[in-house]
């Protein structure tokens, strides 16, 4: 054993510096020529159809686009006696990717007994005549007890039942008009590998105010109007508006760029997704709120109205991706494409050595060892068998070479 570890070091140093070269040989077999020309089609198809015209990998890309994002937000709300513009509900009043608008507010302030409307939204809240409501009956989920008399909600065209408590009732209504409240988000994006600066929205000296001032967003009729409605993102998040009122929620305004640049840069316009971000799963955290306070002095003390508030922000996140041909990604995919090409080859020798018939055959043929290939000289003079075929008849011819 010992003696044949030296030997078997030096065959094996020695087969280090053989040379392998692949060996063409036709195989006539109709199921491995059917695998070997279904696995080229697939192998093609997909540097044809995917790589190159759905990736369009002969392109030079940019994925990491310099952004800047400007939002404003606008629309007035009747919430009790009081008109609300941007200034009460809007945080900040401009903002950048971020902007937040309060849909419903809950009040702890100077409170004094008195009558005053139920809340809307609790069970027989909602009335249309005094029989409706019965006097002294105390609704447990409500918020004092009824008068007997049916009094106009904060001045709108319903009415729910007077209650006898501290008023104003803590907690105001939803904004019932914030469905229609407008967002304006402003986007410009730049690609410095390409030189290219793109905004959505489009170029116009004349009526461009006058058009922003009137449109809202549609993918179609108006694709460079960024302007859109709080009653549309929500329904394109797929989210009840009302509920988003009841708890508040956060939206992602997605803004994705995708730009071929070998068509002209002014083809190149942004399409916008909307989607609920924060949990939804009645969980405690769930939903969006946060506490402001406004201060005020009364007989030289110091007073707050300290306010929880409920509503949607808006998180605006883009994404830019953009392209343009060059030689230099083409070439490298090209011969990519080609080389992959040669697993074909590897699949169905694998195939022909491990299932087929006869494989130990193939495998003869398929693998030569040098030191059965006869020298030049040896050729020269070892018989050659010829074997000729012609119908039924066969002939065999032997004959010695001697140059």
């Amino acid at each position: 054993m010992v003696e044949r570890m030296p030997r078997v070091c030096k065959d094996y140093f020695l087969g280090f510096w053989d040379y392998e070269t692949p060996k063409v040989m036709v195989v006539k077999n109709k199921k491995l020529g059917v695998i070997y020309r279904g696995v080229q089609f697939l192998v093609i198809t997909y540097f044809i159809w995917y790589v190159f015209i759905s990736q369009k990998a002969y392109q030079d890309s940019e994925t990491r686009p310099e952004s800047s994002v400007y939002t404003k937000m606008k629309g007035t709300a009747l919430q009790g006696d009081h008109i609300l513009d941007m200034v009460e509900y809007v945080r900040p009043s401009e903002g950048g990717d971020v902007i937040s608008t309060i849909l419903r507010r809950e009040v702890t302030h100077n409170q004094r007994q008195g009558t005053c409307a139920e809340v809307r939204g609790l069970n027989h809240s909602r009335h249309s005549c005094d029989a409706d409501c019965i006097s002294g009956e105390v609704n447990f989920d409500g918020n004092g007890q009824r008068t007997g008399r049916c009094v106009p909600y904060y001045n709108q065209t319903f009415k729910t039942c007077e209650i006898q408590t501290w008023c104003p009732i803590e907690g105001y209504p939803a904004l019932a008009e914030a469905i229609n409240f407008t967002v304006y988000i402003k986007n410009a994006i730049h690609f410095p590998k390409f030189k290219v600066l793109r905004g959505n929205i489009k170029p116009n000296k004349r009526n461009g105010q006058k058009y922003l001032n009137k449109c809202h967003y549609n993918e179609k009729k108006h694709p460079y109007c960024p302007i859109f409605r709080l009653g549309y993102i929500a329904e394109q998040a797929r989210e009840k508006f009302s509920e988003l009122c009841r708890t508040g929620g956060v939206i992602g305004v997605f803004i994705n760029w995708k730009c071929d640049l070998d068509l002209d840069p002014s083809e190149c316009t942004p399409t916008y997704s909307f989607r609920r971000l924060d949990l939804r799963k009645n969980l405690p955290s769930s939903g969006y709120n946060f506490r402001f306070a406004k201060y005020y002095s009364k007989d030289g003390e110091e007073f707050r109205t300290l306010i929880k508030a409920f509503g949607i922000r808006l998180d605006v996140i883009v994404h830019g991706h953009a392209g343009r041909f060059s030689i230099i990604p083409t070439i490298i995919n090209t011969v990519t494409a080609m080389t992959s090409v040669g697993i074909c080859s590897i699949i169905c020798d694998w195939i022909m050595l491990t299932f087929i018939d006869k494989n130990d055959i193939y495998s003869d043929r398929k693998f030569d060892d040098d030191s059965k290939v006869p020298s030049p000289s040896q050729l020269l003079t070892v018989p050659t068998e010829f074997t000729i075929s012609y119908g039924s008849n066969h002939s065999d011819l032997s004959e010695g070479v001697a140059l």
